[in-house]
């Protein structure tokens, strides 16, 4: 998605050769006009797909995500990385490791928000490791859900997230795919959309 591209470009910050920035228009401030955009890419790549909800994990990716439900029309679902009060006990959780920030937390969902009737896209800001993508989808699947895609802003196409989710039998649609990240260099390989 070239507006994103240029977005990462013009703003994004590599910290290093695996830790991007981008908290001037996705994470710390967002840019609207930047989501409602990919809302609509998404959407229109995921139409013809039966989906029921979208999923996204808090916090990053749910600009995106809600921009994309809103265009599809169904409801989004936030899993939550730390258990809330008002959660009731009826929750499924599984662990997942941060690659950004090296921390580990338990991604909680509330079965009243999943059905074997669902058919789920899982829509995340970052793809590394691929983790987080791979804790939602199980989280899905331990509710009777089904995953029709998993679909990522940037993916960190050096790391090996994508194969991991490959292999477990997902699909996995990225709006950027950096291919090289150094201190002052992001350099990309063709995205899916």
């Amino acid at each position: 998605m070239r507006l994103l591209e240029d977005k990462i470009l013009k703003e994004g910050i590599p910290l290093s050769d695996s830790v991007l920035k981008v908290d001037s228009f996705i994470n710390h401030q967002v840019d609207p006009t930047v989501m409602k955009e990919i809302g609509k890419v998404l959407a229109d790549h995921y139409r013809d797909k039966g989906i029921t909800k979208v999923f996204t994990i808090e916090a990053s990716g749910i600009a995106p995500a809600l921009c994309t439900a809103q265009e599809l029309g169904v409801p989004l679902v936030i899993l939550k990385k730390q258990t809330s009060k008002t959660l009731s006990s009826d929750v499924l959780q599984t662990n997942i490791t941060s690659f950004t920030k090296g921390t580990s937390y338990e991604l909680t969902l509330s079965r009243k928000y999943i059905s074997p009737d669902d058919n789920i896209l899982v829509i995340d800001d970052f793809l590394a490791n691929g983790e987080a993508a791979s804790g939602a989808a199980k989280l899905i699947e331990a509710g009777g859900g089904r995953v029709e895609g998993i679909a990522i802003l940037i993916e960190k196409s050096f790391q090996k997230g994508r194969n991991r989710l490959n292999e477990a039998g997902y699909k996995v649609t990225s709006l950027a795919r950096i291919s090289h990240l150094a201190k002052g260099v992001i350099e990309f390989c063709e995205a899916d959309i």
